[in-house]
């Protein structure tokens, strides 16, 4: 479905929120622009959804009380961003919303997208950083699937581990997790 913005003047979470949902484009509130981006490709969702069912079954081995979530609306300070993944505080998914607050989320995760690169590698984990959200991982996929993570760490993002391909990598935040990503993105 195609939705036809017909808005005047600033946008708000409430304005974004109040969006039909579209599968087809993601709504993101930066400062107090709203922000399109086109739904992401095959070789994307395939990483998503296997990184996501590897962090799930991490999370429930170490009895993490959190929940994973693909492309759920996070609300920061400045704005509303929707990352590919939200490893979020169980108490932060107990309503049936459509989105949770920034201090409920333990870790987010972009998957560096070609259109966003950018957003993905440097404005993204500026606002999440500002929002004090304690884990960022980023999914590279080009020239070879690998996933670097970073720590907060006086309030601004430092790289702790980058795990390559074909080389399983230890994790210990948010829970215990070991990943080779090449296995990712692969058909």
């Amino acid at each position: 479905m195609s939705v036809a913005l017909d808005h005047t003047g600033p946008w708000t979470v409430a304005d974004v929120l109040a969006l039909p949902e579209d599968r087809t484009t993601r709504y993101e509130l930066l400062g107090e622009s709203l922000v399109m981006s086109p739904a992401p490709g095959i070789r994307h969702r395939r990483a998503s959804l296997r990184l996501a069912m590897a962090l799930h079954a991490a999370a429930r081995a170490a009895k993490a009380p959190v929940e994973v979530l693909e492309a759920i609306n996070v609300i920061l300070p400045s704005g509303l961003v929707v990352p590919d993944l939200v490893v979020a505080d169980a108490g932060a998914t107990a309503e049936d919303g459509v989105s949770v607050d920034a201090d409920g989320v333990q870790l987010v995760v972009e998957l560096v997208s070609p259109g966003n690169r950018t957003v993905d590698r440097k404005f993204k984990p500026m606002l999440y950083a500002e929002a004090a959200i304690p884990h960022f991982w980023r999914v590279e996929f080009d020239p070879a699937c690998m996933l670097v993570a970073y720590g907060l760490d006086g309030g601004r993002y430092i790289e702790r581990t980058t795990a390559l391909p074909g080389t399983t990598t230890r994790l210990d935040a948010p829970f215990p997790f070991e990943i080779d990503p090449g296995g990712l993105a692969r058909q």
